[in-house]
């Protein structure tokens, strides 16, 4: 069943109940937009007890504030009382709230494109803060006093980029002024809802213009704020024609496919982020240097994930991204063996993706792209890395005792077994015979 079949239902189950039922915010928003809702949520005039009544097994995630969750044929629908919010002390949630109608429950949303309500049967849109008149003009526009707005939920600022940047609106001058005045609020904010705001932003297909928007608005000094160096941050006009770290960076944002996973978006945001403090000038030479910024970089990129808390997967995916991002220019001359366990990382076709942007932002050079996607034909056929013709059991029966030895004697073999020139366990065995033989001679 279609996630708004099963809403209709339960509405229709709230307004035979004699309670007023209507679908609310993003579900109106998005199918005003033609866009296809994710979820579905019901504004009512129930109280959470009468709702709770009604579906039994639902669940009381907000009571409090009046909200609760009721499944309904696999989906799981959001279902609020009409509500008034009492102050906000922790700049998320109000100390207390009072059950009211419906224009006044639009008066507390954010947004007046998230503000609007519509009759579950007839598709009617009930409009009480001027959405309609910002979805036409494409307009995002706070709900009333801007500030207020924000200084109740400090997120807020983000979503309002997020808004901006996903569905290509401008942002109204005052809730821009006001984005830019209350900016420190989210020091308030937890790292684990910023940086959940600040995914989302960066997997939107205009990552870009989201990206440029927090840093223009002042949001991005208290997410990121190593990015900013990259703003004027000189590079070399032979290799960087486009300008400087930030526009290249901003340009490969935007080279990115639409679907582009967070991971390689952050690899993206920060492969180059320790350019300006690891950058020096040649004065003799005439050049511009940013020696080490791959592994300084890799540093940077791993305590600025960790301390917006993301999850151990995603640091470990984005920080060797950054740290190899330039060994693409060595490919050519690697040996077949460094080649191919090069190639075998995890997320080597990631790192394709960010290598050719890299080079497309830039340069424009695609020759070691296309030699990776020949060598990645020519290796097809096989494992890049094959099963082992040796083992460590085979070095303790030759009388040698574990140690960190062991590591290097079997990546001996190995290499010559990535490089074509063993290709059976008896060879193998000989040639590891003959390491251990002159180790311990």
């Amino acid at each position: 069943m279609p996630a708004r079949d099963a809403a209709l239902e339960l509405a229709r189950r709230l307004t035979a109940a004699g309670y007023e039922a209507l679908f609310a915010g993003g579900c109106v928003r998005d199918r005003l937009l033609g866009l296809q809702p994710k979820d579905y949520d019901i504004a009512t005039s129930a109280r959470p007890d009468q709702v709770l009544a009604l579906f039994p097994g639902a669940n009381e995630v907000g009571a409090h504030f009046g909200v609760v969750i009721a499944k309904c044929r696999g989906h799981h629908v959001e279902i609020a009382t009409f509500r008034t919010d009492g102050s906000y002390k922790d700049g998320r949630r109000p100390e207390t709230v009072t059950f009211s109608t419906p224009e006044e429950d639009a008066q507390r949303r954010d947004f007046t494109i998230n503000g609007l309500f519509e009759r579950p049967e007839t598709g009617e849109v009930i409009d009480y803060v001027g959405g309609l008149a910002d979805l036409k003009a494409k307009r995002l526009r706070a709900i009333g006093e801007p500030h207020q707005r924000f200084t109740e939920d400090g997120l807020r600022l983000l979503r309002a980029v997020r808004f901006s940047a996903t569905l290509d609106f401008d942002i109204e001058e005052k809730t821009l002024a006001a984005i830019r005045e209350c900016a420190p609020l989210l020091e308030r904010i937890s790292p684990e809802r910023i940086r959940d705001e600040f995914s989302k932003i960066l997997v939107s297909p205009r990552r870009r213009a989201g990206v440029e928007l927090l840093v223009e608005s002042g949001l991005m000094q208290h997410i990121v704020p190593e990015f900013l160096k990259t703003i004027d941050c000189e590079q070399p006009p032979e290799w960087h024609p486009e300008g400087d770290v930030y526009m290249h960076t901003c340009i490969m944002l935007e080279m990115l496919e639409p679907d582009a996973p967070l991971e390689l978006c952050l690899a993206v945001l920060l492969h180059d982020i320790a350019k300006p403090p690891c950058q020096t000038f040649d004065d003799e030479a005439g050049r511009i240097r940013f020696n080490g910024h791959d592994a300084v970089g890799a540093e940077m990129a791993d305590a600025i994930l960790r301390r917006l808390r993301y999850p151990n997967d995603v640091v470990d995916a984005v920080v060797p991204m950054v740290a190899r991002h330039m060994q693409f220019m060595n490919v050519q001359q690697m040996r077949t063996a460094k080649l191919k366990r090069f190639m075998a990382a995890p997320t080597f076709d990631e790192e394709m993706e960010l290598h050719r942007v890299d080079c497309g932002s830039s340069n424009g050079f695609t020759d070691n792209y296309e030699f990776l996607q020949a060598k990645a034909e020519e290796f097809a056929s096989e494992p890049l890395i094959p099963a082992p013709l040796a083992t460590g059991r085979d070095l303790i029966q030759l009388g040698l005792t574990p140690g960190p030895r062991f590591k290097e004697l079997l990546e001996a073999v190995q290499t010559e077994q990535l490089e074509g020139r063993i290709l059976d366990r008896e060879t193998a065995l000989g040639y590891l015979k003959e390491l251990a033989t002159a180790t311990t001679a």
